[in-house]
């Protein structure tokens, strides 16, 4: 089965990092499509994206989708994920990696930005 790993920009604040976490948990109840579901973090947290990989592969994971957490087509997400995932694709060959659009690409984005600013009126 495939893996997937989120990965999120990372904070000082650590109660942001927490709030990665804690979507991480929510994310493995609501679903079994995947066969583990973690969290790496792009800078400043761990575990890093090298290490989430690393980790999902040591688990046996054979094909691992990594969802960039971030909400425009930036240059974390456009550069620095894809390069730091092909680092560990070239390292294990042998692993399906795959990179998923980031969150903001989602098609029910505006929905939930609507629904969001409902809640403050």
């Amino acid at each position: 089965m495939t893996h997937l790993l989120v990965v999120a920009h990372g904070s000082r604040r650590e109660d942001s990092n927490l709030e990665i976490r804690e979507l991480i948990q929510q994310l493995r109840l609501a679903t079994t499509r995947f066969a583990a579901i973690d969290c790496a973090f792009l800078e400043i947290a761990e575990p890093t994206i090298a290490q989430g990989l690393s980790q999902q592969i040591s688990q046996g994971a054979r094909q691992i989708v990594v969802m960039p957490y971030f909400l425009a087509a930036g240059r974390h997400v456009s550069i620095d994920i894809p390069e730091q995932v092909q680092r560990i694709r070239d390292i294990h060959p042998q692993i399906d990696i795959r990179i998923a659009n980031h969150l903001g690409a989602a098609e029910n984005i505006r929905e939930i930005v609507i629904d969001l600013a409902s809640l403050a009126i």
